[in-house]
């Protein structure tokens, strides 16, 4: 509606005679509006459209072990922690990571700190093989920012230790990670989108099916078009990050959340930045809190220095529960490159690129069920991020680990078939005993603080406390 008013305000006018205007052209434009707005195969059956009376629909059908949906770290961790146990048993089997993006990590943003801790789980020697872990963080900086100025807590007294931990360029981990997949024996398939769940006549998971191509604007077949194919696997893991489509189906056709809190999220948007030499310091990783934001709207901001060529990994987080209806999270971020204490990290410096991405912040109580009949989910389709630390890639990681060896130890003793969806209950059980959930447990107080009427101090002092909890 918004939209619509400020295109026409030229053609109406003003004065007194602006209502009648305004409610003719109202009328003329829904009454020439089109009934269909779209011709997706998902809202107008294909079996009932005379364009494609036609066409063969068959698909291919191939068979696997495991079919992983996702090519980031928790869906290839899987895949390599399978193809490990495999070779260790000197058992074969079939593993296939499907990816949407052209080429493994092209979907991955870059910049952030990560905990490599599951990462040489996977390798111990991941740096001798060339890990892309360059820059161990030197420098921790954690700054409350009020609108010309700033507090720079001591750091002794910082909520967010990273000492041990590492500042990636996250697109060339995940695609270091695709590269030691495939040495091992991995398919994988870019520039796939799975885009359909399969099942068993029981219900259970059968597995999914990739896009179809060659389809017109109006939902018509071109003479390009080609059927999607048909992925059968005794289990399929679903790594699609937040949000995904396809473990949003699972939600309700399984009715995984009907134990926990709704999820809640959050919008993150990150710039890649080259910066003059004088400006960069390796190792840094600066987080700060308060403005642009009021006290009463969650968000917070990084600024990472990549030591990859003088770049700056700069991220703003904004949750999606800001109460007033004309913030534009893009536009505050933009505002908050103008406070004094970020300025001079990127005067003189160029923006290469930039991107967004949502983010789960439901923590702990928005946790669904994580094993179904036929598959599982892992990363940040369940949600594993870690709020008050800024990270889900370590969890991502363990997650997939943890995933892989109890599907492995399910396909030898032969729990997990081709005939029917299996539930694989050892990997809920493992992840209830595992860091990840003890993580998330020990900070599941975080978030919530912040909608209290004290509003980002109650959020601030319960971080420290439950952060100061976990290092002790």
């Amino acid at each position: 509606q918004h939209y619509f008013i400020q295109s026409n305000l030229r053609m109406l006018g003003s004065g007194r005679n602006l209502l009648p205007r305004l409610g003719r052209l109202c009328k003329r434009r829904l009454s020439s509006a089109p009934r269909t707005i779209t011709t997706h195969y998902t809202m107008i059956d294909r079996a009932t459209d005379d364009r494609w009376a036609d066409v063969d629909m068959e698909r291919y059908a191939d068979e696997v072990d495991v079919a992983i949906v996702g090519g980031g770290p928790a869906g290839l961790s899987a895949a390599i922690r399978l193809m490990q146990n495999a070779q260790r048993e000197g058992t074969e089997i079939r593993v296939c990571v499907i990816e949407k993006g052209a080429e493994i990590g092209s979907h991955t943003l870059s910049g952030a700190v990560i905990e490599p801790g599951p990462i040489f789980d996977l390798f111990p020697d991941a740096l001798e093989m060339g890990a892309p872990l360059k820059t161990p963080v030197t420098q921790d900086q954690f700054a409350i920012l009020t609108k010309n100025s700033s507090i720079v807590i001591p750091e002794l007294l910082i909520p967010m230790k990273n000492h041990g931990n590492y500042i990636v360029r996250l697109g060339h981990v995940v695609k270091w990670l695709g590269e030691q997949a495939e040495e091992l024996g991995v398919e994988i398939y870019p520039g796939y989108a799975a885009s359909e769940v399969l099942f068993h006549e029981d219900g259970s998971v059968r597995g999914v099916a990739t896009n179809d191509v060659g389809i017109a604007k109006d939902g018509s077949p071109k003479d390009t078009f080609e059927r999607g194919m048909e992925i059968h696997a005794k289990l399929t893991m679903f790594a699609e990050g937040c949000h995904g489509h396809l473990s949003k189906q699972l939600f309700e056709t399984f009715d995984l959340r009907k134990n926990c809190q709704p999820m809640t999220y959050a919008i993150g948007i990150k710039e890649l930045w080259e910066i003059p030499e004088e400006n960069h310091t390796p190792g840094l990783a600066l987080h700060t809190v308060g403005w642009p934001m009021d006290r009463n709207t969650y968000g917070g901001s990084f600024l990472y220095h990549v030591d990859d060529g003088p770049l700056v990994a700069a991220g703003f987080v904004t949750a999606l529960d800001y109460q007033n209806p004309n913030l534009y999270p893009f536009k505050e971020m933009q505002r908050w490159k103008t406070h004094p204490m970020i300025a001079k990290h990127l005067d003189g410096g160029e923006r290469l690129m930039y991107g967004a991405r949502a983010l789960n912040e439901g923590g702990w109580q928005s946790l669904p069920e994580i094993a179904f009949p036929g598959g599982v989910m892992i990363g940040c389709s369940p949600g594993f991020l870690n709020v008050p630390k800024i990270k889900g890639t370590h969890n991502a990681v363990r997650s997939g680990i943890i995933a892989a060896d109890t599907a492995f130890d399910g396909i030898v003793d032969g729990s997990l078939n081709m005939e029917s969806g299996y539930v694989l209950d050892s990997y809920r059980e493992a992840m209830r005993n595992s860091a990840v959930f003890k993580e998330l447990y020990e900070c599941r107080n975080v978030r919530p603080s912040f909608c209290t009427p004290l509003g980002l101090w109650g959020g601030q002092f319960q971080k420290n406390l439950n952060i100061q909890h976990v290092v002790n």
